[in-house]
């Protein structure tokens, strides 16, 4: 199989750099619409960082996390009490004989066992932070990754889970400055209600990871062989999404495929609009419930006939958290614009708005 190499991210690259080389004293929110290469873009830096960095990052795509007891689970990597056997005092040695990079915060079995037996998040906590305490005066630079937080966004662990995590955050890096947290998701949704409720301002920092731009695209699809009408239709059906490039520089037909991937992406939403006569659905704004009205998704819908991007203030919101949770927009809560999740979800939108005036 033919490996795709990492492309362009050098704006973000230096970003992100630039957060590493100074002190900790902010927690750095990595988002963006969904598949434009966070994750990616994450973990070939982790690849590149020095020796004297040491990275702990937590990938909590795809868990199922339901109890205090799952997440544990997920947080620690826990290791057989063998690869323990150089270390002769608890944690100080730690520094020392660990890899560079690790799957969660490491800790020994017997020690996961003991530490956690009486389910007490503040322990845990206060483990983390004497781990990367250790690393940190052992001359290194801790930087811990929680990539897809949004997974535990509701659970409840004495009052909600996400506020505590978020304290210890803020604890790490604008108190301590002993760690570089990094937190990855494309749910801006999450960003935007921790961001409100955990009183993060002043404490936080957001890092774009967007799609290409028409400059980056058309350099990718020229280096894997595309010819100039076929980097054309790449960036008029699926503008600069790593994935939809992917698909399209394996295709024999380009045009075809593209047009197929939009087809699909214009039934997929009728399908949506078609479900909203037949039921209303509710988000959960805050502590209430509110209704999802049809002609309130059309309106803001609407709005995108004409225009890339709309302002967020002035609409609809049960209408606007229903078409970011079914990532159909996407929300910069940085600069508060809505637009569409792609430049497909842009052309079905007007595709379909088209199709209900005639």
């Amino acid at each position: 199989m033919k490996r795709i190499e990492f492309h362009d991210r050098e704006k973000e690259t230096e970003e992100i750099r630039d957060i590493l080389n100074s002190e900790p004293s902010l927690i750095t929110f990595v988002y963006g619409p969904i598949n434009s290469g966070k994750t990616t873009l994450i973990t070939h830096l982790v690849d590149q960082l020095p020796e004297d960095y040491k990275v702990f990052y937590i990938n909590l795509r795809g868990r199922f996390i339901r109890n205090y007891d799952d997440f544990i689970k997920v947080l620690f990597d826990v290791e057989h009490v063998a690869r323990y056997e150089r270390i002769k005092e608890f944690l100080k040695p730690m520094a020392a004989v660990l890899p560079e990079s690790y799957n969660g915060i490491p800790i020994s079995k017997d020690t996961f066992l003991n530490l956690f037996k009486e389910k007490e998040i503040e322990d845990a906590f206060v483990y983390i932070e004497t781990v990367l305490r250790a690393f940190y005066e052992s001359g290194h630079v801790p930087v811990l990754i929680i990539d897809e937080l949004q997974v535990i966004g509701d659970m409840k662990i004495d009052g909600y889970l996400i506020y505590k995590l978020f304290n210890l955050f803020v604890r790490l890096t604008k108190e301590l400055h002993l760690a570089h947290v990094f937190v990855v998701t494309s749910d801006s949704l999450f960003i935007e209600q921790v961001y409100s409720e955990a009183m993060l301002s002043g404490r936080c920092e957001y890092l774009l990871v967007d799609d290409f731009d028409e400059v980056a695209t058309t350099a990718f699809m020229k280096e894997h062989g595309a010819t100039d009408d076929e980097t054309i239709i790449t960036w008029e059906y699926c503008g600069g999404k790593p994935m939809c490039l992917l698909k399209l520089i394996r295709a024999d037909e380009k045009e075809m495929v593209a047009k197929k991937m939009l087809a699909t992406r214009v039934n997929q939403l009728k399908d949506l609009l078609d479900y909203l006569d037949y039921t209303q659905p509710r988000m959960v704004i805050g502590e209430d419930e509110y209704m999802v009205e049809k002609e309130d998704i059309v309106g803001i819908l609407a709005r995108l006939a004409s225009l890339e991007c709309i302002d967020d203030q002035g609409l609809d919101r049960p209408a606007k958290h229903y078409l970011i949770k079914n990532n159909i927009l996407f929300l910069d809560p940085d600069v508060g614009i809505i637009k569409p999740q792609s430049r497909l979800n842009l052309l079905a939108i007007r595709t379909v708005l088209g199709g209900m005036q005639n």
